[in-house]
């Protein structure tokens, strides 16, 4: 392929590209409604409204993030994680900036590669190094998506281990004649993880905005994706509303809770023991052939 064929495709491939920015900007604008609700509702305080202006002016992380919002056609790239970075407590604007700092880097290093093998003499045309660097950048551009969904399912494994303790908490605090909404709040300020401080905080919300405390941990449970937290919510609402006695019914839960986390940690045990027999098989096959090679050898050679 000649350099002027390359330098031909690469600039019909930019012509292209352009185009299609030009058409995307020329569209109608599709408000995302979920955003601007949560901008309008008059719950959110003025506090989270400073610091969300606060990280968007921060580090370039933040402000790649805002710019690729206002910019770039997202939204036809499959809406984000929401749970997962409202788990992880991740704003959706860094989450973007992770995304194209890692679509950049993917964009650079195969140039970056290209010019270092020509400097030692082994010459890569341009045009393939521009389609590997494209594959590369759309790679990266998805890696975070992947890392979130990861780090949330670890965090949704800790929050149920720490949610099984925050349950015999408050059932021993109901037990010993604490209200629903005291017994949650003083379970809630005992441990010092960040799942109790997450409780604790929405605990706290749900007491200043006037919200009964059931509510808000279906909130909470509704915006995380954990079913565990909306069960202890109705547990507390028939304790709240209809004056049930629920210490057996919580201490019941929190053991069905580790039964099911301890099946589930014995499951990945085993699931563990049986890959580890593929290495061990393998080495077995290798030390066999490493075995039965120089005689087989030996009877080829003598018949020939």
């Amino acid at each position: 392929m000649t350099g002027t064929l390359q330098l031909a495709l690469l600039a019909g491939a930019l012509i292209g590209l352009g185009i299609s920015l030009l058409v995307w900007r020329s569209r109608p604008v599709q408000v995302d409604l979920a955003s601007a609700m949560e901008r309008l509702s008059p719950d959110r305080s003025l506090a989270s409204r400073a610091s969300t202006v606060t990280t968007v002016e921060g580090d370039t992380k933040d402000k790649l993030g805002g710019w690729a919002m206002r910019t770039l056609p997202l939204d036809s790239l499959g809406a984000p994680p929401y749970r997962e970075l409202a788990l992880l407590r991740i704003p959706v604007h860094r989450f973007y900036g992770e995304k194209v700092l890692f679509a950049l880097v993917g964009l650079v290093v195969p140039f970056v590669l290209g010019f270092f093998l020509r400097l030692v003499g082994t010459a890569i045309p341009w045009f393939l190094i521009a389609v590997a660097a494209l594959a590369l950048a759309a790679v990266m551009f998805f890696l975070p998506d992947y890392n979130a969904r990861d780090e949330a399912a670890k965090a949704r494994k800790e929050f149920g281990r720490a949610l099984a303790s925050y349950i015999d908490l408050v059932a021993l605090e109901r037990n010993s004649g604490s209200g629903p909404r005291q017994a949650m709040e003083v379970a809630a300020n005992i441990g010092d993880s960040w799942v109790f401080r997450r409780l604790a905080e929405e605990l706290a919300r749900s007491r200043w905005s006037g919200m009964p405390p059931w509510e808000a941990l279906r909130r909470l449970s509704d915006e995380l994706g954990l079913p565990e937290l909306a069960d202890l919510a109705d547990i507390m609402r028939l304790s709240g509303e209809e004056g049930a006695q629920v210490y057996q019914t919580l201490r019941s839960r929190s053991e069905s809770m580790r039964t099911a986390e301890l099946n589930a940690a014995l499951a990945d045990a085993n699931a563990t023991g049986e890959r580890m027999t593929i290495p061990m098989s393998a080495l077995g096959l290798i030390f066999m052939a490493l075995i039965v090679t120089p005689a087989l050898l030996s009877i080829v050679l003598g018949l020939s």
